[in-house]
């Protein structure tokens, strides 16, 4: 078998008392996706923080296509998309200026574009269907946009790993379902993704594997593995139970906890029968009138 493309072994990642990680090893073998799902909080951006060097584990190690992540790094084979609250949209960088980036670790010194670059950029932006907007502001465009717009950044660095934390969050149907296909096209090639998400019922279709975290790793297995009502009920902290509703692929999960949930039919529920008291007891006492017959 080949060596991983991500090793996260044993990372335990604080901020001052609070431990964001707790000795989290996390292997994803190359040509895989691999989503990560858990509450706000969990430790899901930390994770990726420590595999960009953004934060310093306090222990553990990390790896990256079969090597020393520092090197990895440096030799532009790890592409990140970050949260989108983590970027200055008001930064006066065209789209195209954005996704140029992504090929500056092949560049020379003075970081001139060549030919060669210019066109993996026009192939990025197309693949992501934003050619049309190359030379508009990045902060003119929709949120969605803005997210294919670091996809296609990652598309023209030629990463052989790609880290995105929350692409999906906020964002229209059409850049949902081109960021997913281009996802899908990536593994496809032998590329490997990361990906955190919070819409559970898309795993089956997106994601190859997942990751449950809660500031510690409760399982790594095939989605519908993961998500079932037990490792859920751990991470999310409520009392899951499955619904008919079918999703494609797997079964789907209904988040509700089962003492708020509605009747089936949407109809109030019946009233309880009228149950005649248990032997020994004594009735209600009728309600009290006056010598003239009016209630009290």
């Amino acid at each position: 078998m080949n060596s991983p493309a991500i090793e996260v072994l044993g990372i335990t990642v604080r901020y001052g008392r609070t431990v964001a990680l707790d000795r989290v090893t996390v292997l994803v073998q190359p040509g895989r996706i691999c989503a990560l799902i858990g509450t706000n909080g969990s430790g899901k951006s930390s994770l990726f923080k420590a595999i960009m060097d953004i934060v310093k584990p306090d222990h553990g190690t990390i790896r990256l296509a079969g090597g020393k992540a520092a090197g990895a790094r440096r030799a532009g084979l790890v592409g990140y998309v970050p949260q989108s609250e983590d970027v200055d949209w008001s930064f006066p960088l065209r789209v195209r200026d954005v996704v140029m980036m992504g090929r500056y670790g092949l560049m020379d010194f003075a970081r001139r574009p060549s030919t060669t670059d210019v066109l993996a950029v026009d192939q990025a932006l197309t693949r992501v269907e934003l050619i049309d907007k190359a030379d508009r502001q990045i902060g003119q465009l929709s949120g969605g946009e803005r997210k294919r717009a670091f996809v296609a950044r990652g598309l023209a660095q030629d990463a052989s790993i790609l880290l995105l934390d929350e692409p999906f969050a906020g964002v229209d149907k059409r850049s949902e379902v081109t960021i997913s296909a281009v996802l899908r096209e990536l593994a496809d090639t032998g590329r490997t993704v990361l990906v955190s998400t919070h819409d559970l019922g898309a795993l089956y279709g997106l994601a190859d594997e997942a990751v449950l975290l809660m500031n510690r790793v409760i399982v790594h297995d095939r989605p519908e593995v993961v998500l079932q009502p037990h490792y859920l009920a751990e991470a999310f902290g409520l009392q899951m139970r499955r619904v008919d509703d079918p999703v494609p692929g797997g079964p789907p999960i209904d988040e509700r906890p089962t003492d708020e949930d509605p009747p089936s039919d949407g109809a109030p529920a019946d009233p309880a029968p009228d149950v005649d008291p248990p032997a020994g007891t004594l009735p209600a006492d009728p309600p009290r009138t006056t010598e003239d017959g009016d209630p009290t």
